[in-house]
């Protein structure tokens, strides 16, 4: 409840300070957006390089793991 309620009312903070009757800080806030776009899309490009990296990682040790798990089932198989 506290976290839907604090959401409201940083939502209506960010309109009022948008607002040109009030703050009036929409030039800052559009210059600050501007400034923060790259740093962002460098950020976010590092983490989706990393999940990515993690995922070929994992794909790499399931079909080792399969392969392994198969090689096993077939030595069983022989024994038997």
């Amino acid at each position: 409840m506290f976290a839907i309620i604090s959401g409201i009312l940083l939502i209506g903070f960010t309109v009022v300070a948008c607002l040109p009757s009030c703050l009036n800080w929409g030039t800052d806030i559009i210059s600050f957006l501007k400034g923060a776009a790259p740093v962002a899309s460098a950020f976010i490009g590092l983490i989706a390089f990393f999940i990515g990296y993690a995922d070929i990682k994992d794909k790499k040790e399931a079909k080792k793991e399969e392969l392994a798990r198969q090689a096993e089932e077939q030595a069983s198989k022989k024994a038997d």
